[in-house]
């Protein structure tokens, strides 16, 4: 087997890797889920930027458990790394009979890609499984077993992608995305900071960093900066700029 030997060098600016985790909230977080990965791509797209979704976790009703994207472009992290947190949703609930008021919460995480050379993998250390690309309602994209999932055993880590391809393709994918985890966590555990690895709050009431309001009133307030919108249709269709040019007084 080939050995993975790379150094870490600097962060890339013109890469990000987007995590996106449904939270409390049943149905209506996995449909959350969705609206913000569609969010993204919208904004993305407005900035000019490539959007990539390297996997994705089907839940109920073609809702996301999990997701993760590749995003390229001038400054893409830089400009989105604040967007981490916990993200709010409050709206009649289309999932329930009785229309009721539901609240759904997502956890968004942000990564810088990370250019390396020298930083050496054991391939002993990694184990590698295919397994048939798949779509919403379980069903499978593709006939011959072309996505990958690559474990680092000794962390636990794992990286799936599905988004190209070939097989060799999605593995070449998953080991940078896997370097990148595994620099990020050298470091973190450097410096004890490892909440940039894994969300390290709870994705429920009271830990939110925005909350996007549909009914009984139309808001959208980001709780950090106090940016409000009463446009969430707009917000949500990728009208982010507000917020991303409030998050900077942050730093």
């Amino acid at each position: 087997m080939e050995r993975y030997n790379e150094r870490v060098l600097e962060y890339e600016h013109n890469k990000a890797l987007l995590y996106i985790y449904s939270g409390a909230g049943g149905t209506d977080a996995q449909d959350w889920a969705s609206m913000l990965l569609n969010m993204y791509r919208k904004y993305s797209a407005k900035q000019g930027w490539g959007f990539t979704v390297l996997s994705q976790t089907f839940g109920e009703k073609d809702g996301t458990k999990n997701a993760v994207i590749e995003i390229t472009g001038p400054d893409c992290y830089e400009k989105l790394r604040r967007e981490n947190g916990v993200h709010r949703l409050v709206r009649i609930s289309p999932y329930s009979a009785k229309d009721l008021r539901h609240t759904s919460f997502a956890m968004i995480e942000f990564l810088p890609e990370i250019i390396t050379k020298n930083f050496q993998i054991n391939p002993s250390d990694l184990r590698i499984d295919t397994y048939r690309s798949s779509g919403p309602g379980g069903q499978n994209v593709n006939k011959l077993e072309t996505a990958v999932r690559i474990t680092h055993i000794p962390t636990g880590l794992a990286v799936a992608v599905q988004s190209e391809r070939s097989q060799a393709q999605n593995k070449e994918k998953a080991i940078q995305v896997l370097v990148s985890r595994l620099a990020q966590k050298m470091e973190a555990e450097k410096t004890q900071e490892l909440s940039q690895l894994k969300p390290q709050v709870a994705i429920e009431w009271g830990s939110q960093i925005r909350s996007y309001v549909l009914n009984p009133y139309q808001m959208v307030k980001d709780h950090r900066t106090g940016v409000k919108s009463s446009q969430p249709d707009k917000v949500l269709d990728g009208e982010l700029d507000k917020f991303i040019e409030g998050e900077k007084e942050l730093s």
